[in-house]
């Protein structure tokens, strides 16, 4: 593996059972990201984002080709080394957010870094500290259901943040908000990105989002269809797969 690059995607081919066929979700799909890189995954519903984005960070296994996440091939490991992978230096948020109903805004972004068995009185400061930084240091002990779906993905944004990830995915993070907030989230990520120096990759409809990240990945019927680097200057390269 390429040392400046954080994931490595090898020919990667997703296929399902439907019925007597065999769907392919994705079909030899290759791209690499390298470390520090923001990156959009685009494309029609259908097109393999999702399938990509959780093959990507060891949630699934493919049905062939490699993952190479942070220089470990995730395909060698059984699923508690590919969850122990994730806890090391993976975040996610989820379109649905994924909170614990049962524990307040404060536990639900404790719980990484209590399952590393980190002392709790740390723990329980730093979770303080990003809740504060997302804007819900007086919400810490509220519970989901207390809490709106901005506030309830600005605990989940704190949630993925607090075991530093080296790499950050993200599933339709404004997908399920309205604009206004929508804009607040992703505003959100980018600055705790811009902070910590995080890899992000996230998967979106929004394209206005996708063309605030580094490179727009363009999916179409489980294959690469674009490539494109975003720069500034008007000579953005774009590169056909």
């Amino acid at each position: 593996m390429d040392s400046s690059n954080i994931l490595e995607i090898n020919k990667l081919t997703q296929q399902f059972k439907s019925g007597d066929k065999q769907l392919t979700v994705l079909d030899s799909v290759s791209f690499s990201v390298a470390k520090g890189t923001v990156c959009s995954i685009v494309g029609p519903s259908g097109s393999g984002k999702t399938t990509l984005l959780g093959l990507c960070a060891g949630l699934d296994r493919p049905t062939s080709g490699q993952v190479i996440l942070n220089g470990i091939n995730i395909g060698d490991l059984n699923e508690d080394e590919r969850a122990a992978v994730r806890n090391d230096f993976v975040g996610f948020v989820f379109q649905t957010f994924q909170l614990i109903p049962t524990l307040t805004a404060l536990e639900n972004v404790m719980v990484p870094l209590e399952l590393r068995g980190e002392a709790t009185k740390e723990v329980n400061a730093y979770a303080k500290e990003l809740l504060t930084e997302v804007g819900l240091g007086d919400r810490l002990n509220h519970y989901p259901t207390q809490l709106s779906g901005g506030e309830q993905q600005r605990v989940a944004i704190a949630r993925a943040f607090i075991n530093k990830p080296q790499i950050l995915f993200a599933d339709e993070p404004t997908g399920n908000l309205d604009t206004e907030t929508g804009e607040t989230i992703e505003n959100l990520i980018f600055d705790l990105n811009r902070a910590s120096g995080t890899t992000l990759v996230i998967v979106t409809h929004d394209l206005e989002l996708a063309h605030k990240c580094d490179r727009v990945i363009q999916l179409r019927n489980g294959k690469i269809a674009s490539d494109e680097w975003i720069e500034e200057t008007a000579t953005a390269k774009v590169k056909e797969a």
